[in-house]
């Protein structure tokens, strides 16, 4: 179905050549008329190679750039309507034992994406999270806690501005980079699959379902939001076994900055979250930048939406499924 949102628009997307920022450009080439998408991202490679999918497309534009430089940020948003900022330090350890380059990337990128798009006129800006955001106990979470409510409370830093600010949170994707799947598969063969935990659960979001989830942002934000996909849970034993059904699991435990459970929505936001039937909305605590709001259902007030309370859960037949092609 062709989305009418972005007709005629400029739209930018920060590590557009990411799993998921690979996906958003192709939809939008294939379902949007928008003029023109920009893939703001620092590697050439990897910009070289996406840019050889698409020989002879003109609304393709290639900047070489890093979030942490806001002169640069501030040239290739100009003329931009649309932002999708999906860049981001995101592996754990590497974060851990890195966390400097964490906070200059995940928190002054965010900033500096902030400060771009509102002194260039950006009209709205969508940026992806994690579920490590909610109650974060590792450093890539705690830095995606900050950048999250930099881009909420973005929206009354824009003042009288054209520039709002919402942001999309969702759980593990299948295929992504850092997947555990490819990780399962190349093991297969050896008859034993280390598990860190047998009660280990995460939530699961295919690529298509978080592009879907940002373009359905865009078209219905106000600014502030923070939107939660209703999604399925699995277990990471069940995974297993949809992989390599008679490997031996051999359990490792779980690694420092693991939760057993993720979570989406913390009983500390259930008192501004509504339910919206496809999503849920976690509400601005301050909208003096916009006083109406997505209409939804309160939740109860001891709600929370953790990876291990999820009313939908995934088979094994239904991962293995999900995974074939991965």
């Amino acid at each position: 179905m062709m989305r009418t949102f972005f007709d005629n628009a400029a739209v930018l997307v920060t590590g557009g050549t990411g799993s998921f920022g690979k996906l958003f450009v192709k939809t939008l080439l294939e379902k949007t008329t928008a003029r023109r998408i920009v893939i703001y991202s620092r590697d050439e490679l990897k910009q070289w190679e996406m840019s050889q999918l698409y020989p002879g497309e003109d609304r393709l534009r290639f900047f070489l750039g890093d979030v942490r430089d806001l002169p640069r940020l501030t040239r290739a948003f100009h003329g931009v309507d649309y932002v999708v900022h999906a860049a981001a330090l995101k592996q754990v350890p590497a974060a851990e034992y890195n966390p400097f380059e964490a906070v200059k990337t995940n928190i002054m990128g965010a900033k500096n994406i902030i400060d771009a798009a509102i002194d260039c006129g950006v009209k709205r800006v969508v940026a992806l999270s994690t579920d490590k955001a909610s109650s974060p106990v590792n450093l890539y979470g705690a830095t995606k806690f900050v950048s999250d409510k930099l881009f909420i409370d973005g929206n009354a830093y824009a003042g009288g501005r054209v520039t709002r600010f919402s942001v999309v949170r969702y759980g593990n994707v299948v295929g992504s980079r850092g997947s555990v799947i490819p990780l399962f598969k190349k093991l297969a063969p050896t008859g034993e699959l280390p598990v860190t935990d047998p009660n280990m659960t995460r939530f699961w979001i295919t690529l298509d379902q978080g592009v879907e989830m940002v373009m359905d942002a865009f078209e219905t934000m106000k600014g502030g939001e923070l939107y939660v996909p209703k999604i399925p849970s699995m277990k990471l034993a069940d995974l297993a076994k949809a992989i390599a059904p008679d490997a031996k699991i051999r359990i490792t435990g779980i690694r420092p900055g693991e939760k057993l459970h993720e979570e989406l929505i913390s009983a500390h936001d259930a008192y501004r979250t509504v339910d919206a039937g496809k999503y849920y909305i976690i509400q601005p605590d301050l909208d003096w930048w916009a006083p109406s709001k997505i209409e939804g259902k309160p939740v109860p007030t001891n709600f929370a939406y953790t990876s291990d309370n999820n009313p939908m859960w995934l088979t094994v037949e239904q991962l293995r499924e999900m995974i074939r092609d991965v």
